[in-house]
């Protein structure tokens, strides 16, 4: 599609006539929004915000056409889209062309994930984030490390010849770059005691993944201070009758959160059913997506191996599953016709995520002084459109 109507982040304008779709049902109902250098400034009942607000009347009002609006989808897990891998090209170039891909899908925020690599690697990631997030901190709020202190046993895709032990000096590193790493998927088996606590207490969100922990190990990384799962039931000890293992752990605890991947190929959809009857609120949508998500790319490389994408489904030549080329509006998309409830589904894509990372302050719901982060899409999920840190691009 091509856009009909696009306007810059640094233009002030108002938002009229959608149907909005806020995860908060409980939200006071409002038919205008007002953008102003990138943020919400005003939201409310039109008459309302006039009174309120010198000068509204003489904005640009841009009619949306009755269609749905919620917060802009924020991915937690992203390692490539649009023909480019983030482990192939750490570059801010990189970064811009999963941005641009990620707005076709109403995904307006993310974090980079770099999976299983060189400490060089990971240094070069860093360095490349934060410049990114300094200069687009509505699209990035941090990078999400995805190994390399992972469980061989579980190690998916992941590069055995990096999988290895932590290091005081990179450990280290880490928390020096708390503000930018958002997130450490580790297998806490595998790290020295200590490791969890360290990172934690540093400000990183700690996830439990590509892990063989026992329930018994999960919690104990719980208390430690991990509180989240990459992506439930891929690559994790399982749920089973005598040792609950990871699964049991994160559907037994109060406070963990979890990704999900809602593409019915990481998981049935009664998994995905059972997964958020039993933690609510705590599940986060996510995609995992890899290179030819928003392409028709059929070959790629990854970890060092040859990926086949085909019928949807990403994987090697021994069938082992590589990432996805799900989107965040397929994800939510599938969700619903799933049978969760959409207003709980959008708070997956969004809200959650934010409060996983502790940004929920600057993005994931359609507040004053957020970003203006936003998705338009039509009653089947079609994206239409998207705000974009302020800057709107509307599809018809």
């Amino acid at each position: 599609m091509s856009a009909d109507l696009a306007i810059s982040p640094e233009k002030s304008y108002a938002l009229v006539n959608f149907k909005p779709l806020t995860g908060d049902p409980e939200q006071s109902s409002f038919d205008t929004i007002i953008i102003e250098n990138g943020r919400i400034s005003a939201i409310g009942k039109a008459e309302d915000i006039a009174g309120d607000h010198q000068g509204t009347d003489s904005l640009k009002k841009v009619d949306i056409g009755g269609l749905t609006l919620s917060p802009g989808f924020i991915d937690l897990q992203l390692n490539g889209c649009g023909g480019v891998l983030f482990n192939s090209d750490i570059s801010t170039n990189t970064l811009d062309i999963m941005h641009e891909t990620n707005l076709r899908s109403g995904c307006t925020a993310f974090l980079p994930t770099l999976i299983t690599s060189s400490d060089e690697d990971i240094r070069q990631a860093v360095k490349v984030t934060r410049e990114y997030m300094a200069r687009h901190p509505d699209r990035v709020p941090g990078i999400h490390l995805e190994g390399p202190y992972l469980n061989p046993q579980r190690k998916g895709i992941h590069d055995q010849d990096f999988i290895r032990t932590p290091s005081c000096a990179m450990i280290d590193f880490f928390c020096d770059n708390a503000d930018v790493i958002a997130m450490v998927t580790l297998a806490p088996e595998v790290c020295p005691e200590g490791t969890i606590e360290k990172l934690s207490k540093a400000g990183i969100i700690v996830s439990i993944g590509h892990t063989n922990a026992t329930c018994e190990q999960a919690k104990a990384a719980e208390q430690a201070g991990a509180t989240f799962a990459t992506h439930l039931h891929n690559a994790m000890s399982p749920l089973g009758s005598r040792e609950p293992g990871v699964v049991g752990a994160v559907f037994d605890s109060h406070a963990l959160g979890a990704g999900i991947i809602a593409d019915g190929l990481h998981l049935s959809w009664e998994n995905l059913r059972i997964a958020h009857r039993l933690m609510q609120d705590r599940l986060v949508l996510v995609t995992d997506a890899t290179t030819p998500a928003g392409t028709d790319m059929e070959t790629f490389v990854f970890a060092g191996q040859t990926i086949y994408h085909k019928d949807g489904k990403c994987s090697n030549a021994d069938g082992t599953l590589a990432g996805s080329v799900l989107t965040m509006i397929a994800a939510v998309a599938n969700s619903v016709r799933a049978g969760i409830e959409p207003q709980a589904v959008i708070r997956m894509a969004t809200v959650n995520a934010a409060k996983a990372i502790h940004v929920e302050s600057q993005m994931g719901s359609i507040a004053v002084g957020q970003f203006a982060n936003l998705a338009i899409f039509d009653d089947n999920f079609t994206l239409l459109g998207t705000v974009s840190g302020g800057e709107l691009k509307l599809q018809k």
